[in-house]
């Protein structure tokens, strides 16, 4: 039968199931603005009944309740909706970073027109033009001086500008690399936390409150997954490698990456190999600072280069006023003072390596003949050798434009006395140095006995830059350039012998009889055609195209990272206004819980009062 004293006990019951309900309401609406926290419920249920169907059950019939239990205390959450946001989030952090930085080299390229480099070249190249009009002017040369040192200026302007925002994005790198390794610290320490609280039956809401949020927080740095198949092993993952896997963190790691900036590459410190990051704030980052300022950078160094080897190319060959000749006009710092090129590339004192610049062919060739020969051209490119075939009925024209269409980083064309010209580009492989011809070769005879830069056909013959003195494979005519210093960009100048005296600047070319006739301006002629002339500035034909095409290339980059973080934010908007509208406390709906606890709490209290008065009858009443 029924205790004399079940009343109170399920009265009891009653009491604490409310108070813990009031409690948890109460502890949302403490929480209502607490970043990343859940809203919780209690989750009641009947207390087992006093009789159980089996043979010992006493003979009446139903089965008496023992009133209420609190079963659990449960968040509110949709797991699925979290992923979701997870698996999201990167790629808003992503292009807003993208944004950001994009927004700082718009404003480089944004600069006024009257002092931007385009228009301080225009008036180098006019300064050329009125020299060739009048080439024995003091003043035509001192305005070409005085323009070329405000050029040379407003170069290394960009340039210091570019590096800089290199050198921000470096710093940022490495402080995102210490959050990521942070945050993925303290996932792992709230992971064991949250299984010692399940192993002694408990539900560690806010814990888990607390890892969701750390996730979150690492899902803007870096493209992260979660695992949550094993309660017992919470797992992430970072563009599929595992980074958090239950009590233990794998650390993002600093290593030096030996090039020319001096930046640092990122490992995992545990195994020492190389970290790559698709997405977040972190992806970003890496390919802002190494592939996009970079290639900025390379292209502003590949105009450069060009751009004074064009110009010092003509100007040693021309004569000034005071008869000078064989001056560079711009000054260029060779990477190696070895005349071959050789250098020792791996540090063990022995030369191994050639670094050459540029190679100009013997022979004089015509633009539009067929070359009625036929092979295949191998260069080098930024993951190995490009092939380029050639055949009878191609031009010099059309064989021109199939090496700079294609992939090699080697570009072509032919010089002011029609000869073939081959020059190193930029190397996109950190691996390989810049403006620097790493292999040629040819199946047949166009580099060979046609334009006279190679000395026979195939791979014995072949220019490999891998070895020391490589250049005693070219043809004996063929001219060399050894390879620039890294950055000309940086250091671009005009020659201060010729600073120091303007009548050095060249005007005209010696006659046969090794005199310049007055009036001789065809070299500053040249110089000033140099504008329009296709001489390959990377994959840019004229300079013009490359000063059109940078603009136009940060402009469109900026434009696509601000469409994207707009489209993002809007996406990501409407995910956290769902999690809201699920997860978010409610003041007006916890207060209106708590209003329907209380009169039940109300209603078990004065259950338990009756129940008191009950037994004070039978107690202390029934016999009198």
């Amino acid at each position: 039968m029924g205790s004399t004293f079940s009343g109170i006990e399920l009265g009891k019951r009653s009491i604490m199931a409310h108070t813990d309900a009031i409690t948890t309401a109460g502890h949302n609406i403490s929480n209502a603005n607490t970043e990343g926290y859940s809203r919780q419920r209690v989750q009641m249920k009947e207390f087992d009944p006093l009789y159980k169907p089996d043979l010992e059950r006493a003979e009446r019939p139903g089965m008496i309740g023992q009133g209420i239990d609190v079963q659990s205390v449960n968040r509110i959450r949709d797991e699925l909706l979290d992923k979701r946001i997870v698996a999201q989030q990167n790629q808003e952090s992503y292009w807003k970073t993208r944004s950001d930085y994009y927004t700082m080299l718009e404003q480089i390229y944004n600069e006024p027109y009257d002092i931007s480099i385009r228009s301080n070249m225009d008036k180098f190249w006019e300064g050329w033009q009125e020299l060739s009009i009048n080439p024995e002017s003091q003043a035509a040369r001192q305005a070409i001086v005085t323009r070329g040192e405000t050029l040379t200026e407003s170069i290394q302007q960009r340039w210091e500008s570019l590096a800089g925002i290199g050198n921000l994005i470096n710093g940022d790198i490495e402080a995102t690399v210490k959050q990521v390794n942070s945050l993925t610290a303290q996932i792992a320490e709230i992971n064991g936390e949250i299984v010692r609280s399940r192993g002694m039956g408990d539900n560690p809401n806010d814990l888990l409150d607390r890892r969701d949020l750390l996730v979150d927080k690492l899902s803007e740095l870096v493209n992260v997954t979660t695992d949550t198949r094993d309660p017992d092993e919470f797992m992430v993952h970072v563009d599929g490698r595992v980074i958090v896997q239950g009590g233990i963190a794998r650390e993002i790691g600093l290593a030096p990456r030996y090039d020319e900036t001096g930046y640092n590459k990122l490992i995992w410190a545990d195994t020492g190999n190389d970290a790559q990051f698709s997405g977040g704030k972190l992806g970003a980052l890496v390919e802002l600072r190494d592939v996009d300022v970079r290639n900025e950078m390379q292209n502003l160094n590949t105009m450069t280069m060009n751009f004074a080897d064009l110009v010092n190319d003509v100007h040693r060959n021309s004569v000034g006023a005071n008869r000078t000749t064989g001056l560079d006009f711009f000054v260029q710092h060779s990477f190696v003072e070895n005349a071959n090129g050789n250098f020792d590339r791996n540090g063990d004192g022995e030369l191994d390596t050639s670094y050459v610049f540029r190679f100009t062919g013997s022979n004089e060739l015509d633009l539009h003949q067929q070359v009625g020969i036929e092979g295949t051209i191998k260069l080098s490119g930024r993951e190995g050798d490009v092939e380029i075939a050639y055949y009878h009925t191609d031009t010099v024209e059309a064989v021109l434009n199939r090496i700079n269409d294609s992939s090699s980083e080697v570009k072509a064309y032919l010089d002011r006395n029609n000869h073939l010209v081959l020059k190193g580009t930029t190397a996109q492989n950190y691996d390989n140095p810049d403006f620097v011809i790493r292999h040629v070769e040819d199946s047949g005879y166009f580099l060979a006995g046609y334009s006279g830069i190679l000395q026979g056909t195939g791979a014995e013959n072949a220019y490999d830059f891998a070895q020391a003195d490589a250049v005693n494979s070219l043809s004996a005519g063929t001219q060399f350039a050894v390879s620039p210093v890294y950055n000309p960009s940086a250091y671009i100048e005009i020659n201060s012998v010729i600073k120091n005296d303007v009548m050095n600047v060249a005007a005209g070319y010696r006659d046969p009889s090794g005199n310049v006739n007055i009036g001789d301006g065809r070299a500053a002629v040249e110089i000033a055609s140099i504008r329009n002339s296709n001489v390959m500035v990377g994959q840019m034909k004229t300079f013009d195209d490359f000063f059109a095409d940078s603009v136009t290339n940060v402009g469109l980059k900026g434009e696509q990272a601000q469409t994207n973080l707009l489209s993002q934010n809007a996406i990501m908007e409407d995910l956290k206004n769902l999690r809201d509208s699920i997860s978010g406390v409610n003041i007006d709906e916890e207060l209106a819980d708590i209003m329907k606890f209380q009169h039940g709490y109300n209603a078990a209290a004065k259950f338990v009062t009756v129940w008191d008065s009950l037994l004070d009858t039978v107690i202390n009443r029934l016999g009198v």
